[in-house]
Formats: structure tokens, C-alpha cells, sequence
């Protein structure tokens, strides 16, 4: 049957687009600027290229509106910082001296300065700084780079869209600032903000701009009544505005529920929804509010944070549906195109047929335009695309590759008892601690050391030829050897092997298990510079062959200190990877885990006797709304336990987790039965130390005393006073000492001069102790 053409042509957009460039131009750009290497005005014109660049391809796939504003140089919450100039008093000097230089220190820190805390952008693996914010708190609008932007777009030819993080969403992402009480709320600072709001609104208006986007994600979470009653102040105060812009609310990652009908009667021209699987609900709340009457409505119809290809006719039939809700309805993706890498074109190590499968940034804009089409001019106009993609969709269903027999064999006849460790924690403890004869206040490090220049192109030597895996083999030797002298040195307890064999720690995984793809081009920002490929979790799991013993048990022949055996858990595997849709997820963690447990046991059967698997992503995937959470919570946990359960008492089982906001998953942490977990806590003040000691945590902890995000050298008498603070909530027994995450990203000098600072801190504060500390 022919779709009916819409009442007013459909046209296609984006909310936001990939920053880096093709060859991750603007990472390069950016660090060659803190090197001195790259001037401030190169810097600038790189970036104006990208932002060229990007419109144009946009433009020419047939995007009627771009998205402007959405670049960045780091990350879009600090721009909107500066737009709203919540500029915190420690970084007001070096941002008045040199905006750029101010702008990165806020980003990065500097030796004397810390910088703003980092976080999760709601359930993705994207990391923003989180705004300060007090009662003292004075706003000023600062438009300069929202305007330039949208005027370098229109000067091209181009119809730009400005794209502003909303009001609301800005105050519930932001914290209380250093010394401040932690119960102060910044959304009491909404009325003093929303001025703000509308001298920009009204900057870009007279730039031209006929429609702006303000994004407001956060009211896809549970909302109280309060923060409900603001949202609707601050569109009705928005709406109101004199000679404004057309205002388009949107709203992505999941459903809006009670916030729909607030936004749907505020004085604004559009709604921008999410339609995909993450917004399942969005279309029957709508239709029970009455729709959009004379409102534009974007609909998300294309998945954003996922790679694989759109179901075509499935997304007509939505849009179809959606026809008689608005007074117009364009076509978009359910998020920015942020999240996902930007050509799968570039891929050409993939198989034809799996690359069929694929849609990164690129194919999803034509996506979107062959639905704009469709759903202007209906079906019979786009028959030959439609085609093409059913059969790209009967490919992928077919595929032997998703599917291994054995596989889900063994994951049927898991019980609860393979989930559970032999013995209490309290039981495991003693033996541990007579095991391993660790000192109060042990150290460690996360796992990884710095990644150099030199590891990176042995890597790239050997995957080219030009080196053979001998000469490869004993350059990672003396890597290792190197890392365990400075540890041991340095005074180290638990050391680690620095693990210079892997690459990303999803990734080097992925690679050696089956069911996964690699990508050669397919980066996604994950904070800052600091961009990741994610693999492709294409099929059933499985381990052929032990994956780090060889290295693991290398390192522990070079030292009788204990050396921990790093691994990334199976949530972490799932949410750091382009996770299959075809099945439930909490059935492929299971496989992951699966796997996992053979690696847990081979390590502790070739000598390793403290092992860590690391779940940086556990809080990352807790669903957005409550009521998702426990169902989540409960296969996530399983999953981890079901990896770390098989092993002997004696063997103590560390996890990691960092830069994500603990404090409503502490029950979570606890149902892991982990013997130790390390945590981010430096730039939040040990604020996670605290609600572990309100939860009665009764395990050892590690709260990070050094913040591995900034290049800046905590110096010991920092790390103690930490420490100090750390033991006020965590007793001296059972609080391990640790950098934040992994020094991957660090140099060499000022990873020595960090862990020799954070050792003599742990000593400082052993000193103090009483001799039996409890």
C-alpha cells in the first residue's frame, strides 16, 4: 500500500553531528595546542573546517536544517557554562587572560587549579563537566559562540538551527560548587537563569536564526512535581518572549511520560521526540494529550546511539501514525548523531555482507532523508530503497554468525548456585588478608600505565609487517619489566602489569572473542580528546583461548608482590561496545560472562591471586526511569557475579568504577560481592566515600585520591587530606588507596610524580594510624 503523502513536505534534520572529522582532525588539533605545537588560530581554523565540512555533507545528503552550536571543542555542557558565564571564581582569572587557555583549564585543570567534576551524559559512555553552581551564583549571557556559528552556516548558504542546551537540564546536571552546602539546589537559580536564556535567544534572532533547538533530555527522567512546575515556567517565560525565534523543545533517550503534557501546552512551535525503542510510549502519550496542534513535531524515528541499519518500513508505519498529531511532522534521528562514528564507508576490513548492516553517522542522514521522502511523497517514491533494505535486514536475520548452539547451550544451564562464591565475605576476608599480607592502606593502581608513543607504533609496526611478533613480544617484555620496576620502587603493593599489549580495554577483548567486529574507523567521543572505537557485538559469545594469562603470569614471575590480573566486565563489554538488538540484553551479558568466568579461573590457576574486573559502566546503563531499574540492576549484578564466582576464597576480586554518580546504585555495588572496589572520588570531594558509609558497605573500597582526567600533579599533601577525608567515612581496615582510573592517558613524568605523591600519602596517613586499625 502507498503511504499518503504529508500535508506539508517532510523534511529531514539532525539535532548534532560527529566533531572529530574523518581522521579525527580536531583531536589532533586540539592536543597539538596544549603542546604548543598547533597555534590558537590553527586551532580555530581546523575547527571552522570541520564545521564547514560537516554542514556541507549534511546539506548535500539533503538535510533542509543543520544543527549549529553542537561543536565543540570539548564538550557542549562546558560551552553552555560559558554561554550562561557559570565560570567558577578559581578559573575566572585564566578565562579572563585568555579565553581558550581559561575554557581548557576549566576541562583539564592545571597544576594549581582543579578542574570541573566529570560525569555520564545520562546512560551513554559520553562524558560532560558538570557545572558549579551556588546561591552566590550570577549569570551573564555570553552568545558569542552560538552566533558565530550560526553566521558562518548561513554566510555558506546553508539554514541553520542553533542548538542550545536547555534551561532546565543545564540545572539538574549541575552540582552545588566547593563549599557550598551539598543540599543546595541549583534549580532555585532558574528565574535568575532564564534571562539569560532569553538575551541569547534574542542575540540569535537578530542574527537571523528562525528556529533555535533547546535540548531538555533530563525530562525523560523521573521528575518531581517541582522540577515538573519548572519546566513549565521556564517555556511558558521562554514561549512569551517578544520578536523570538521559533523555539523546538527536544527531548531524547527515552520516554517523556509526565513531561510530555507540560511541554506540549507551553507557548513553544515544536517538540522534538524520541520514537525509537528507547522512547516506546512517546506516541501513545501524545496522541492521549490531543498531539501538536499547530505545532511542528520531529520525530526520532532513527536510532542515534546505535549502528545498526533502520528498519525502513517500520519507521513509515510510525510516521505515518504521527501524520495526524502535528501540524507539520519532519524526520530526525532519536538523538545526536554524536554518538555513533561517522562513515561506515570507511570500513573496508569488514565483510560486504556485515557492512550491509551497518549505518554510522553518513548512512543514518540518509536514512532519514529516504524516510522524508517517503513520507512526503509516499512509498512508491523510495520503492527501490525499501528493497534494498529488507533484504539488508533478511541478511543480518539469517546469518549463521548470530547464532552458536553451544553457546546457548551452556547459558541455559546456568544456575543460580554458579553465581554465588563458596564462602562470606567475612569469611574470604580473613583468608585474604593471611593470603596476600598487605599493609593497612594498601596501594594499587587501576591497571593501565601510560600508553606511548612508542607502544602505539609497535603496535602499528607489527599489525604492517614491518616488525615480526618476536621483536613485537620483546618490546611489550620490557614495557612490563619497566613497569613493575617503577612500582615496586615506588612502593607500590598491588602492582599491575600496565597492561602495554591492549589498545582499549573493551576493544582488546573484543577482539579475541567470538561474536565480535572490529572497526578500523569507527571513533566516538567519549570526553574531550579522548575518542574510542567501539566493537560491533554482532553474534553469540564465546572465549576460544585464555586471553591475558600469558601476560599476567609474565609480570608475576618478575616480582613476589602480588600482581592483579586486569579484565573488563560483561556489562562495561555490552555498553562500551554497538550491543546486537536482535535479543534480550541481559541474555548477552550472560554469554559475555560466561566467557569471562574461563578467564577468572585460568588466571587463578596460573598463579594470580587478586583479580579485577572492571564495571565502570554499571551506573552508565542503569535505565533513565526507576521503574526500568530494578530488572536491569538485577541481570547486570548476576552477570558480574556469575564472572568472579568460581574462584577460591583466598582470591580476592577487585572492581572499578569511575566518573558516574554512585549514590543510587551503592545496593547495586553491594549485590556485586566484591572483595574490593575502586572508585572515582578525587574531583567530587569523596562524595561517593560518603554514600558508601550511609549504604553500610561492608567491603574494602578505594576512593581515588588522584585525578587522572587532568594533567596535574596532585601533591602528597592533597592525596592525605583526601585520605583523611576518605577515613571519615570508610574505616582505615578496609580503605585501599588508588588513582581515580587508568593512567593510559597520562605521560610518564607525571605518572611517577603522582604515585610517588600518593604513596607517601598512604604512608603519611599509616603513620597516624593505631596499631590495630579497625
Amino acid at each position: 500500500m502507498t503511504a499518503k503523502p504529508a500535508a506539508a513536505a517532510a523534511r529531514a534534520t539532525v539535532y548534532g553531528y560527529p566533531r572529530q572529522g574523518r581522521n579525527r582532525e580536531l583531536k589532533k588539533a586540539v592536543e597539538g595546542y596544549w603542546k604548543g605545537r598547533v597555534t590558537a588560530d590553527a586551532l580555530r581554523e581546523t575547527a571552522a573546517e570541520l564545521r564547514r565540512t560537516t554542514w556541507r555533507q549534511l546539506a548535500d545528503a539533503g538535510i533542509h536544517e543543520v544543527p549549529t552550536g553542537d561543536f565543540s571543542y570539548y564538550d557542549h555542557v562546558l560551552d553552555t557554562s560559558v554561554m550562561v558565564g557559570a565560570i567558577p571564581a578559581r578559573h575566572r582569572e585564566a578565562a579572563e587572560a585568555d579565553a581558550l587557555d581559561g575554557y581548557f583549564a576549566m576541562a583539564r585543570g592545571t597544576q594549581d587549579v582543579a578542574p570541573l567534576e566529570m560525569t555520564k551524559w545520562f546512560d551513554t559512555n559520553y562524558h560532560y563537566l558538570v557545572p558549579e553552581l551556588g546561591p552566590d551564583t550570577v549569570f551573564s549571557a555570553d552568545s558569542a559562540k552560538q552566533v558565530a556559528e550560526f553566521g558562518e552556516a548561513r554566510a555558506l548558504g546553508h539554514t541553520p538551527r542553533p542548538v542550545l542546551v536547555g534551561p532546565v537540564t543545564y540545572l539538574l546536571l549541575a552540582k552545588a560548587a566547593p563549599g557550598v552546602a551539598a543540599d543546595f539546589d541549583p534549580l532555585t537559580l532558574l528565574d535568575r537563569l532564564l534571562p539569560v536564556y532569553a538575551e541569547v535567544i534574542a542575540d540569535l534572532r537578530a542574527a537571523g536564526a528562525e528556529w533555535v533547538q533547546l535540548d531538555e533530555p533530563a525530562l525523560v527522567q523521573d521528575r518531581t512535581p517541582a522540577e515538573l512546575n519548572a519546566a513549565a515556567r521556564a517555556y511558558r517565560g521562554l514561549g512569551s518572549l517578544t520578536d523570538r525565534p521559533k523555539l523546538l523543545v527536544a527531548s531524547y533517550f527515552g520516554r517523556l511520560g509526565e513531561a510530555l503534557p507540560v511541554l506540549a501546552k507551553a507557548p513553544v512551535d515544536g517538540l522534538a521526540l524520541d520514537f525509537t525503542e528507547t522512547g516506546a510510549g512517546n506516541l501513545d502519550d501524545l496522541a492521549a494529550v490531543g498531539g501538536l496542534p499547530g505545532k511542528r513535531l520531529v520525530a526520532g524515528v532513527v536510532n542515534g546511539r546505535n549502528i545498526w541499519i533502520n528498519d525502513l518500513e517500520k519507521s513509515l508505519a510510525t510516521l505515518g501514525t504521527l501524520l495526524g498529531l502535528a501540524d507539520r511532522v519532519d524526520v530526525s534521528a532519536s538523538c545526536s548523531l554524536l554518538h555513533v562514528p561517522l562513515d561506515a564507508a570507511a570500513e573496508r576490513d569488514l565483510d560486504p555482507q556485515v557492512l550491509r548492516w551497518l549505518a554510522f553517522a553518513r548512512q543514518k542522514t540518509a536514512e532519514l532523508v529516504t524516510l522524508a521522502k517517503g513520507l512526503s511523497s509516499g512509498t512508491d517514491a523510495i520503492a527501490g530503497e525499501l528493497a534494498a533494505n529488507r533484504a539488508d535486514l533478511a541478511s543480518r536475520a539469517g546469518t549463521a554468525l548470530t547464532r552458536d548452539p553451544a553457546v546457548r547451550a551452556r547459558t541455559a544451564a546456568v544456575t543460580d548456585a554458579d553465581g554465588r562464591r563458596s564462602q562470606t565475605y567475612a569469611e574470604r576476608t580473613v583468608a585474604q588478608r593471611a593470603h596476600l599480607g598487605l599493609p593497612p592502606l594498601p596501594t594499587t593502581t587501576i591497571g593501565s600505565f601510560p600508553q606511548t608513543a612508542e607502544l602505539r607504533t609497535a603496535r602499528a609496526d607489527v599489525r604492517a609487517g614491518r616488525i615480526d611478533e618476536a621483536g613485537y613480544e620483546e618490546r611489550i617484555k620490557d614495557e612490563i619489566r619497566e613497569v613493575l620496576t617503577f612500582q615496586e620502587k615506588a612502593g607500590i603493593d598491588v602492582l599491575v602489569h600496565g597492561e602495554p599489549e591492549r589498545n582499549d580495554m573493551v576493544q582488546y577483548f573484543a577482539e579475541q572473542l567470538t561474536g565480535y567486529l572490529a572497526t578500523q574507523h569507527g571513533w566516538v567521543q567519549s570526553y574531550g580528546t579522548r575518542y574510542v572505537r567501539p566493537p560491533v557485538l554482532a553474534g553469540d559469545i564465546s572465549r576460544p583461548e585464555p586471553m591475558t594469562v600469558r601476560w599476567t603470569a609474565y609480570a608475576q614471575s618478575l616480582t613476589e608482590r602480588p600482581v592483579k590480573g586486569m579484565l573488563t566486565g560483561p556489562v562495561t563489554m555490552l555498553a562500551w561496545s554497538f550491543v546486537r538488538d536482535d535479543q534480550p540484553l541481559g541474555e548477552t551479558a550472560r554469554q559475555v560472562a560466561l566467557a569471562l568466568r574461563d578467564e577468572v579461573n585460568d588466571l587463578e590457576a596460573n598463579g594470580t591471586s587478586v583479580i579485577q574486573v572492571d564495571e565502570p559502566a554499571l551506573r552508565e546503563t542503569l535505565p533513565l526511569r526507576a521503574a526500568d531499574q530494578a530488572a536491569y540492576l538485577e541481570w547486570a549484578t548476576e552477570s558480574f557475579r556469575l564472572a568472579t564466582s568460581g574462584v577460591r576464597p583466598e582470591t580476592q576480586i577487585h572492581t572499578h568504577m569511575c566518573y558516574a554518580e554512585f549514590g543510587d546504585i551503592v545496593q547495586a555495588i553491594d549485590d556485586l560481592d566484591a572483595d574490593v572496589i575502586s572508585l572515582e572520588a578525587a574531583r567530587s570531594h569523596m562524595q561517593v566515600a560518603r554514600e558508601l558509609a550511609a549504604h553500610g558497605y561492608p567491603r574494602e573500597a578505594g576512593p581515588g585520591v588522584y585525578d587522572i582526567h587532568s594533567p596535574r600533579v596532585p601533591s602528597t599533601r592533597e592525596a592525605a587530606s583526601l585520605l583523611r577525608k576518605g577515613l571519615e567515612a570508610i574505616p582505615a581496615a578496609r580503605l585501599w588507596v588508588n588513582p581515580d582510573c587508568g593512567l593510559k592517558t597520562r605521560g610518564w613524568p607525571e605518572t611517577r610524580a603522582s604515585l610517588e605523591n600518593l604513596v607517601a600519602a598512604a604512608r603519611e596517613i599509616r603513620a597516624e594510624l593505631p596499631a590495630d586499625p579497625a
